[in-house]
């Protein structure tokens, strides 16, 4: 993330304060001996919380940006004044790090949520399972269910018969049972059919042959 804006005109201050949701602004001087003891917190909290139109941290030079510092009451240095939507909702006077590392974390949450969450997904929660669990639970739930109707087709069908444990082998709920065997027309010889048995009985022409 960029680090603080050197607000070089009053436009410029206008600009940024019209088009971000939060402003953080240092009042400071070159000559000021506390004003350069803070400027590296100052810094090192805009580089973590700077993020574009929704939360910016400014540095205004009170000699070069006189008029600015007038219209914001500023008189003494350093002075950080915390604006959201263009008015200005805290000021923190004197170099006092942790007063201003607060008034900044409290700040930042008026900006809204960092850009980051635009891209994230609610494919998974915390505590949630994921797609791959909930097919095995379906496969778990269809394999119960399987073997629900496999037990109670074979009781139903040992239960109305006199020899249950031939019943049960034979019946087609009976994962184990070995198919039937195919007919294979083994009683036929290879050459094709077996020609028809000669009747018993005798015909005219059979007598006449005689």
């Amino acid at each position: 993330m960029s680090g603080p804006i050197n607000v070089a005109s009053e436009s410029e201050w206008s600009s940024l304060l019209s088009g971000t949701n939060v402003v953080i602004a240092d009042f400071y001087a070159d000559w000021c001996g506390p004003c350069k003891m803070i400027a590296p917190t100052f810094e090192a909290l805009a580089k973590e919380h700077s993020r574009p139109k929704k939360v910016a941290f400014a540095k205004v030079n009170v000699d070069n940006q006189s008029g600015i510092a007038r219209a914001q009451g500023v008189s003494a240095m350093p002075t950080f004044k915390i604006f959201h939507n263009g008015t200005c909702i805290e000021t923190i006077k004197g170099a006092n790090p942790p007063a201003l590392t607060a008034a900044i974390n409290n700040a930042v949450k008026l900006g809204g949520p960092a850009t980051g969450n635009v891209f994230k997904t609610p494919g998974r929660t915390l505590g949630g399972e994921s797609r791959s669990a909930s097919l095995s639970k379906q496969w778990n739930l269809k394999a119960i269910f399987d073997a629900l109707i496999t037990f109670f087709g074979l009781y139903f069908v040992s239960l109305f018969t006199f020899d249950p444990y031939k019943s049960a082998e034979e019946s087609p709920f009976n994962v184990h049972r070995k198919p039937a065997p195919r007919s294979t027309g083994g009683s036929q010889s290879a050459g094709g059919a077996r020609a028809p048995p000669r009747s018993s009985f005798k015909t005219l022409a059979d007598l006449g042959g005689d």
